[in-house]
């Protein structure tokens, strides 16, 4: 499934308290290049808390994360985009006025030698990745507010892809799409893995845990109960985890 030497990414013993609540309570979890983890909880468990302290939105009062075996420091969002670390949350922050090679290089632009905008080279190299992630996508000249939630998906993945993301944090990609466009997320999932990748999956359905997952990291009232091999449970098995809070004998 993954080369298992060094973690992309490891968070290591990660505690961080708001008012006095314990929200996430000494908790570790890795990713390797070419793998998704998937993190479940029910609201309130942690994990978007934690995957934030991986994305720069908040600071942990303890622990430490290491990418590439080496400790580093993410004191905000611009520190994890320098360690090539890019977050894609469910508002997917488009600007919908805006087409999708505006979007793809929005505060990021591409400009001529005169300090102009090259649109024309920004249309250019959007149109390359996506034809590396999405070679159905058509839609180069309409505002994002006219694409699909899938199409919409896509821009946000290849924005973070093109500038050199090796690290994804995705919150619930497919929730409110229909099956054709969870089908076209999961496919861009799978080929992001192939192209060595690692991505954190944020998730609450079970199924597509199941179904995109190669290891699934549960929390619960913020520590970690532990985590599995997708192919080595159950859905029901990783349900119990959720619900009840223990790990599976089988996986123990």
């Amino acid at each position: 499934m993954t080369n298992r030497g060094t973690p992309l990414v490891e968070m290591r013993d990660i505690s961080i308290s708001f008012g006095g609540i314990k929200a996430v309570d000494h908790v570790t979890v890795d990713l390797y290049p070419g793998e998704v983890v998937g993190l479940l909880g029910h609201n309130g468990a942690g994990k978007s808390t934690l995957i934030k302290c991986l994305s720069g939105a908040y600071q942990p009062d303890a622990g430490d994360i290491y990418i590439n075996g080496q400790r580093v420091e993410i004191n905000n969002p611009r520190d994890a985009r320098a360690q090539n670390i890019e977050t894609i949350y469910q508002t997917l922050a488009l600007a919908d006025n805006l087409d999708a090679a505006s979007n793809l290089f929005l505060g990021r632009e591409i400009v001529n030698t005169l300090g102009f905008v090259d649109e024309t080279k920004m249309e250019a190299e959007t149109r390359k990745i996506m034809a590396r992630l999405n070679p159905n996508f058509r839609k180069f000249n309409v505002p994002v507010s006219a694409l699909s939630g899938g199409q919409r998906q896509s821009v946000a993945i290849a924005r973070a892809v093109y500038f050199n993301a090796k690290i994804l944090i995705m919150d619930e990609p497919t929730a409110a799409l229909g099956p054709h466009e969870t089908q076209m997320v999961s496919e861009l999932i799978q080929e992001l893995k192939a192209q060595g990748l690692g991505i954190f999956l944020i998730e609450h359905d079970i199924h597509n845990v199941m179904k995109l997952c190669d290891r699934a990291s549960v929390m619960k009232n913020g520590q970690l109960v532990g985590t599995v091999n997708v192919n080595e449970v159950t859905d029901e098995d990783i349900l119990g985890m959720i619900i009840l809070g223990k790990k599976p004998a089988k996986a123990a």
